[in-house]
């Protein structure tokens, strides 16, 4: 970063760290003994599509290797126009979602469309309430998002969520950038 970026207040991106994901399963540990959230085993890759052939060959690549599981993979545009690639396991294989999650990220980085990804989602819920973790690739960072309605959302249990898995996953500090995901697949 030059000086001319730190006289205009211009900071740099945090790269995204893909392995992060990985740190999910512990954290799926902790927060299923410490507040009752289980996983629901289905898990999101959000991203917008891009124009051209070269994206369409890669969806296409991503759509016949997710279909060869028992056609648990599905895509779903929002009202938004977001893709949403989503994956269904069992509950019990958080190793396994994850490890599937990231291959598609990996993919899509890998092609050259990492600036088109958003987030990924993994779905929890205690029987009650839905939780989602998302990891936002703009920032390197994780965030709980927990809806009760209609464009409405849990603040106090998305705090409670970050202090209790804190130490598990690198947390957004700016809670501006803890943005909603209405309407996002699994929750």
């Amino acid at each position: 970063m030059g000086l001319l970026d730190i006289l205009l207040g211009r900071s740099k991106a945090v790269p995204p760290n893909l392995d992060q994901l990985f740190s999910l399963p512990s954290a799926a540990i902790t927060l299923e003994t410490a507040a009752g959230y289980r996983p629901t085993g289905s898990g999101s890759v959000c991203f917008k599509a891009a124009e051209g052939g070269g994206f369409s060959t890669l969806r296409e690549e991503v759509d016949k290797l997710l279909a060869l599981d028992n056609g648990k993979f599905t895509s779903h545009t929002d009202a938004y126009g977001f893709t949403w690639l989503v994956r269904q396991t069992t509950p019990d294989d958080v190793e396994g979602l994850v490890t599937d999650l990231h291959a598609v990220n990996t993919s899509l980085v890998d092609a050259g469309f990492g600036s088109a990804l958003l987030c990924t989602l993994v779905a929890f819920t205690n029987g009650t309430k839905s939780l989602g973790l998302v990891y936002l690739y703009k920032r390197g960072t994780w965030y709980p998002f927990v809806p009760v309605g209609q464009d409405r959302r849990d603040n106090a249990t998305e705090l409670q969520i970050k202090s209790i898995i804190g130490t598990d996953l690198r947390f957004e500090a700016d809670l501006s950038r803890w943005f909603p995901v209405y309407g996002a697949p699994g929750l």
